[in-house]
């Protein structure tokens, strides 16, 4: 999480709060470390129901905002606001049975997690799939811990996961509030050199009532998604041909496209010089992230020709809060190696790096006359970071994908350029709605006819 933070922040505004970054760093390791023994002799003096209940309120506000989301990120919204309501109800509930429910989840949650990231780590071979692959080894132990009774007969389950949680965020924080204080540029960009930001005045908005408008200035993504590139009828598989590929009934795979483009000019599109062979069995040997699978590629001139040759993009995500100083900054260098991976360095990735690249700072910009804290508060407490975070890690040990980069880019446009506070909106449009339908029962009581307006209310609900 303080990677994608520290994209979003920006180095610049960062840097004047290592001190502080590293001081919180070390409070939160220490208070995690406290939190997990504390819970290893079952006596615990950690308050369980004050905390049951900010989770409970975290979880009913990610879900009344839930449906505001697109695609996986909907999904993702309503996955983390039922799984934060039900930790919270179970914890509340303050039954031995509910310890063993949630010791279960959470180790489910681990071993799942772990042993999909071993899976990917040993079929890709990206960059890091060591670390990766160590990585997966350790959730699968600490999903044992937890489906093991000793040494807290289960009751310790929450003040584990919380100690975990904070442990683990707190050491990232320290490492990452040093490497702030030496960087020259922003290490969540992976070694990426960038020019200092040529107009530092944050924007006079910062918030905004929805996406841009067509005749807006804004950096679009584009997205072919696999279903809706593939040359004929694909077969049903939903999760499969969103996010990974398409099979037609030939048995002919489409994995989608994903290309950016910015109003300066600057054109993003990686694609195989040679088309690629993806028949099933040569797919599977591609799906190695190692450099025997790189093959030449080439970088399409502009959407108006890669349209005209293939066919419009199916999906865009426009941003209004970016950086073109940064983004050609990048493209300049990125744009001199021309070769292409399947798995790690793709049209989809392209993207991914190119999109991180024009939003460093991005939130940082909006925020910095409000000072850091405020700035930190408000991104934390937007769901589409979670959301975002996810994503990217999941693809990070995986690979992108045009549908991965479509909900990651739809997540940082909400960051980037973010709305009102979603749940008060949502809560205020429900109780608008409680009131028109009692006005409606009162007046249909009474005999009174009922206007319009009113009668839309029960047609909303469907």
């Amino acid at each position: 999480m303080m990677r994608l933070i520290f994209i979003l922040l920006g180095i610049d505004f960062l840097r004047s709060h290592w001190r502080g970054l590293r001081r919180f760093g070390w409070i939160t390791l220490i208070a995690g470390a406290v939190i997990f023994i504390d819970a290893l002799d079952g006596s615990l003096f950690f308050p369980l129901e004050p905390f049951a209940c900010l989770l409970l309120f975290e979880g009913a506000a990610t879900l009344m905002v839930a449906h505001s989301g697109m695609g996986g990120q909907r999904v993702l919204r309503y996955v983390k606001g039922a799984s934060f309501a039900l930790a919270a109800v179970l914890i509340l509930a303050g039954q031995h049975d509910g310890d063993i429910v949630l010791s279960i989840i959470f180790g489910l949650l681990f071993l799942l997690d772990g042993s999909l990231q071993i899976a990917s780590a040993l079929v890709v071979r990206y960059q890091r799939w060591r670390p990766a692959l160590v990585g997966g080894v350790v959730e699968i132990a600490l999903a044992i811990f937890f489906f093991q009774p000793w040494p807290s007969d289960y009751a310790g389950t929450v003040p584990y996961c919380l100690g975990l949680g904070l442990a683990f965020a707190g050491w990232n924080m320290f490492i990452l509030a040093n490497r702030v204080k030496r960087a020259a540029a922003n290490p969540g960009l992976q070694g990426e050199v960038f020019m200092e930001e040529a107009e530092s005045h944050p924007p006079a908005v910062v918030e905004w009532d929805g996406p841009p408008q067509a005749d807006e200035k804004a950096l679009t993504v584009h997205v072919w998604t696999p279903v809706g590139s593939a040359p004929g009828e694909t077969l049903s598989r939903p999760v499969i041909n969103r996010y990974i590929a398409a099979v037609d009934q030939n048995g002919i795979i489409s994995t989608g496209h994903a290309a950016l483009e910015s109003p300066g000019g600057i054109y993003i599109s990686l694609y195989p010089a040679v088309l690629i062979d993806r028949s099933p069995d040569a797919f599977a040997r591609l799906l190695r992230a190692t450099p025997e699978n790189n093959v030449p590629g080439e970088f399409q001139p502009d959407y108006a020709t890669e349209s005209t040759k293939w066919c419009p993009s199916t999906r865009q995500v426009r941003i209004r809060n970016y950086s073109e100083t940064r983004l050609k900054a990048f493209w300049e260098t990125y744009r001199l190696n021309t070769d292409y991976n399947l798995t790690h360095r793709n049209c989809s990735s392209s993207v991914a790096r190119a999109l991180e690249a024009a939003l460093e700072g991005s939130v940082g910009r909006l925020w910095q006359a409000r000072g850091f804290w405020q700035a930190m508060g408000k991104l934390m407490s937007t769901p589409e970071l979670w959301v975002a975070l996810q994503i990217r890690k999941r693809a990070e040990t995986m690979a992108w994908t045009p549908g991965l980069v479509l909900d990651y880019a739809r997540a940082l446009s909400m960051l980037a350029d973010p709305r009102p506070t979603g749940w008060l909106n949502t809560l205020s449009r429900a109780l608008n709605k409680m009131f028109r339908r009692r006005l409606a029962w009162q007046k249909g009581k009474r005999g009174e006819g009922i206007s319009g307006d009113e009668c839309t209310a029960p047609r909303e609900r469907k």
